[in-house]
């Protein structure tokens, strides 16, 4: 069994601003050898790294990202854990990759849509899956500036929305991708967790991306058989991380950077 994998959420977002440049570098000094992050798409089809679809939350702004150019959302700050302005800003990926790319770590990148991401509704017929309105073109810019920046093979790009995914293995059939699959989902749909391993197969995905309360062994031994990988998230307390990796987890997204080094296999 190959050592299970640690990812820092967001550069850490229990640690430092989260999406950001000093949290990127940080846990890049730290050890972190994967970095989580989230993509939007500003009003100038530059692809930027936040969270969010509004700049509420984590910014000095407010109001939708995509309605602000990239030069706009440079010049807002970013607001650390406690909630505090910060000197940082809201990056563009180009940004991120030119710290990550010589410093040799991998990438796990979050495709976000400008609203909901998906709907899994319980049909007398199964599940319908109904996925939410994308941004028209990102999937193409994140694949251009992961290849100008010679990180595409160790890059995975993500995304809830199944029609993110099947954008990107459209455009790039050997780029390694992840269904992501949150507990409303499931609970929604009324169907178990096993189910998802399900729409992973259906998707076509490298790897299924699991809450981590949904994880347990049935699940990580289906998803093996099918030939998909099996990550979870945001997994913040030790015990459980020693748990999950027991089970045979092969990436494990913390927002602790700071115990990635910790962990074996890290």
């Amino acid at each position: 069994m190959a050592p299970t994998r640690y990812v820092a959420h967001r550069g850490g977002a229990a640690l430092w601003p989260e999406n950001s440049l000093l949290a990127f570098r940080n846990a890049i000094g730290a050890g972190a050898r994967l970095l989580e992050m989230d993509v939007h798409q500003a009003a100038d089809g530059a692809v930027v790294v936040i969270h969010d679809p509004t700049l509420d939350r984590t910014t000095n702004g407010s109001g939708p990202v995509a309605a602000r150019t990239s030069a706009e959302l440079r010049a807002l700050r970013l607001r650390d854990v406690s909630g505090a302005l910060t000197e940082e800003w809201v990056p563009t990926l180009g940004e991120v990759l030119a710290l990550a790319a010589p410093a040799g770590v991998s990438l796990l990148v979050e495709i976000k849509t400008p609203g909901p991401a998906v709907q899994y509704l319980r049909t007398g017929h199964g599940v319908r899956m109904t996925p939410g309105p994308r941004y028209e073109g990102l999937e193409q810019r994140i694949l251009d500036e992961l290849a100008a920046a010679a990180v595409s093979e160790r890059s995975m790009l993500m995304a809830f929305n199944p029609a993110v995914v099947a954008e990107v293995r459209a455009r790039a059939p050997r780029q390694g991708t992840v269904l992501l699959v949150d507990r409303h989902h499931v609970e929604k749909a009324g169907v178990p967790a096993l189910e998802a391993v399900q729409w992973a197969a259906a998707a076509g995905v490298t790897y299924l991306g699991l809450h981590h309360t949904l994880c347990d062994a049935a699940v990580v031994d289906a998803a093996h058989a099918a030939g998909i990988g099996i990550g979870v998230f945001t997994v913040n307390d030790e015990a459980d991380m020693r748990r999950l990796a027991d089970l045979g987890v092969d990436v494990i997204i913390t927002d602790r950077a700071d115990i990635i080094s910790r962990r074996p296999g890290a």
